[in-house]
């Protein structure tokens, strides 16, 4: 499988033709249907097939067209890193949770980037679970988030920020200024970012406790639209206390006050213990307990969008 035969086929399956495949690479149909027989023989799977409405493609032929697309970005990705790399530009790579990644990442990577002129940062988002195996495989240099419980003593766990997460609702909702019990609470719709579709965090944690059922959870693509609806007064959401500050403080939101109605979360970083993280990635893990870190993390400064860039990943700015 080559670069040459994967772009043959990604054009493929964009375009829905050879024929236009051939066009845009400025390659022949031949060369085209060359590649594809190529992958059909070494994956022993047919791909596509021509039919009167077009192509149809097999479950392979679906799944090799979108590692295909990942495969090529990275491989651009690749060429301009190196690229940068020998100007003397440095990469640091950072896994997230999405709790983090929307309330807390963009000030603290905006200040951070901010204080060396060769840093590059690319955040991506992912599940907690899966920290320990994207740091083994160095696929990041530092992850951040709730801590994913399986820690061994290949990785190093730092505690460095202590968090709350509270219930709020609208001010027209049923709840507001009200004290409300678990039952109650079961039985509303919540309106969840996507930290709550994981096993791990606060508001995983939160659910459970209150052990609210699973059709009375909607999930949003951001906690941001989740509490948008919860001012519209859809439901009720669950939101970190210092990201709700001001919307409290103006009555566009309000707390649902009841009896433990409020959890406590704890954000780690984690990184590799054998042979140490690497330069930045160790840099980060003392800078993000500093007192302007906690600040930017708090209040969020805002991104400085010449130094930080997204992962292909999951992409939360452009």
């Amino acid at each position: 499988m080559t670069p040459t035969q994967l772009r043959a086929y990604a054009a493929v399956v964009r375009l829905g033709s050879v024929k236009l495949a051939a066009a845009e690479l400025d390659v022949s149909e031949a060369a085209v249907s060359l590649h594809i027989g190529q992958l059909r023989k070494e994956f022993g799977d047919r791909l596509f097939a021509r039919t009167a409405s077009g192509l149809a493609f097999t479950p392979g032929g679906l799944r090799l067209a979108s590692r295909a697309a990942e495969l090529l970005s990275l491989q651009e990705r690749t060429i301009i890193e190196v690229g940068q790399a020998a100007q003397g530009r440095r990469l640091l790579r950072v896994a997230a949770s999405s709790l983090f990644a929307e309330h807390a990442a963009p000030g603290l990577i905006g200040l951070f980037a901010g204080r060396a002129a060769d840093l590059d940062v690319e955040l991506s988002v992912h599940d907690p679970r899966q920290f320990g195996a994207l740091l083994h495989s160095r696929t990041v240099d530092v992850a951040i988030g709730p801590n994913p419980g399986n820690v061994d003593g290949s990785l190093v766990s730092k505690p460095f920020l202590n968090y709350q997460i509270v219930v709020v609702c609208g001010p027209d909702h049923p709840f507001a200024g009200r004290d409300v019990g678990f039952h109650q609470l079961r039985e509303q719709m919540w309106l969840l970012g996507p930290s709550a579709a994981t096993d791990l965090g606060a508001v995983p944690t939160m659910l459970r406790r209150l052990n609210v059922p699973e059709e009375h959870q909607q999930i949003y693509q951001s906690h941001a639209a989740a509490l948008e609806e919860a001012k519209r007064g859809s439901g009720v959401a669950a939101a970190i206390s210092f990201a709700v500050g001001q919307d409290l403080a103006n009555g566009r939101l309000t707390r649902v006050t009841g009896q433990s109605l409020r959890f406590d979360g704890t954000w780690v970083t984690l990184t590799l213990a054998e042979r140490g993280a690497p330069p930045a990635a160790a840099e980060l893990v003392r800078f993000v307990t500093s007192p302007r870190a906690t600040q930017a993390m708090l209040r969020g400064p805002g991104v400085n969008v010449g130094r930080f860039r997204p992962s292909i990943h999951i992409t939360l700015w452009s």
